[in-house]
Parts: C-alpha cells; structure tokens; sequence
C-alpha cells in the first residue's frame, strides 16, 4: 500500500490556523489577567509594568494581536455561516472574502498602534 501525500490546501491551512489562534488568544487571556492583577501591587508596581508594555517588542505584539484577533473572529463568523448550511457551496470564496476584509481592518487598527511608537503615518 502506498503511502499517500497529504495536499496542503486552503482548507486545511484555514483549519490550522484557527486552532492556533485560538491557543494564542488564550495565551493572550492568562498574560492580560496578569497585567490587570498588577493593580494590587500599588501604583509602583503598576506603572513598572506599563512601562515594560509600551516597549517597541510589546507595541508589535499588540499589532499581531489584533491580526490574530481579526482572523480567529472573521474565520469563526465563515464557519458559522457554512454550519448553518448558507455558505457551504462557497466556503473558499466566503474564506477570501473574509480574509480581505480582514487585511482592510487590519491595516486600519494598526496604524494608530504603529503611531505609538513614533511613526508617522498620515492617517
């Protein structure tokens, strides 16, 4: 018997993508209950931690945050849609559509992000 190959596509990779998502978003959960919690520590060690999220490393952190955000809800609401039976026919179409609108969204909410760390952009 011959072992066959297994073909990437868009499905698949939709598929892979949503779980990791959904993994970092809970990642995201536990480090954001962490930062929140510094509030009993008092202003000090509060503002400490403010400081060490408004770093250029954290401000592109935020910035795949919101792509990662973006896609998992975008790709949530497809899989809805073809659940309920309306989008089944046109689930690469609906995929591609989502995604555009994704990127347009994305590029929007980065911008003021980016605009944290200085840079100019004339939005």
């Amino acid at each position: 018997m011959a072992v066959q190959k297994y073909s990437w596509h868009v499905g698949f990779l939709s598929w892979f993508l949503h779980r990791v998502t959904g993994v970092l978003l809970s990642v995201y959960l536990v480090i954001h209950v962490w930062v929140v919690s510094t509030v009993s520590h008092g202003p000090a060690g509060f503002n400490q931690v403010m400081a060490a999220v408004q770093t250029p490393m954290f401000i592109f952190f935020e910035v795949c945050l919101l792509g990662t955000v973006l896609y998992h809800s975008l790709n949530g609401m497809r899989l809805l849609i073809v659940d309920t039976g309306l989008g089944v026919r046109h689930q690469k179409g609906l995929l591609f559509l989502l995604m555009g609108i994704g990127m347009i969204l994305f590029v929007i909410g980065a911008f003021p992000i980016l605009r944290l760390l200085g840079m100019p952009f004339p939005l």
